[in-house]
């Protein structure tokens, strides 16, 4: 299976919590993109292409750990480009928030992602059109930044409204909903 057919079948797996109509809008939009262009997983689309992040949480802590994007100087999860080598949106999740927080031993939370986020980015593309999964982080974990980061800082869930984007405020409560 590529990475292609892995996002479809993940898409039209995906069932929103609730009767959130903007994500299964989203939903139609990503698999009508996937649908309508066969190299929609890859940085060089330029009508936009799917990425995959994962906000790491720490729910025995109740606290996340956010980067400090380097491009975007926001407060963000980790999260970025599919690449050559994943075989699965899963495994490109994981394997961003490893890289971008230093964290060992990263487990997604199951039932696959938590949320969809379209953001338009500047050219040459138009659009990430984000796939969302939590990531659980062992106990006593360690960050370590990497390259793509100004900082990683652990915040107590209600701080987080008062340092990151709505897209991210989103993200916590889908994750908290879940566990």
């Amino acid at each position: 299976m590529t990475l292609h057919d892995d996002a479809v079948r993940v898409l039209k797996e995906y069932a929103p919590e609730g009767a959130d109509g903007d994500q299964a809008e989203l939903r139609r939009v990503y698999l009508d993109h996937l649908a309508g262009h066969p190299d929609g997983m890859w940085k060089a689309c330029g009508a936009g292409h799917v990425t995959a992040s994962a906000l790491v949480i720490d729910p025995s802590r109740e606290k996340v750990l956010l980067t400090l994007h380097r491009k975007l100087r926001m407060w963000l999860q980790m999260g970025g480009h599919c690449e050559p080598e994943d075989t699965s949106l899963e495994t490109a999740a994981l394997r961003e928030a490893t890289e971008e927080s230093g964290v060992t031993g990263l487990a997604l939370l199951p039932g696959g992602p938590v949320r969809l986020d379209r953001h338009a980015i500047p050219s040459p593309c138009n659009w990430h059109l984000d796939v969302q999964y939590a990531a659980l982080a062992p106990a006593g974990a360690a960050e370590r930044i990497s390259e793509e980061s100004l900082e990683l800082r652990w915040f107590a869930y209600e701080d987080v409204p008062g340092v990151a984007d709505a897209s991210v405020v989103r993200l916590l409560e889908a994750t908290r909903a879940r566990l």
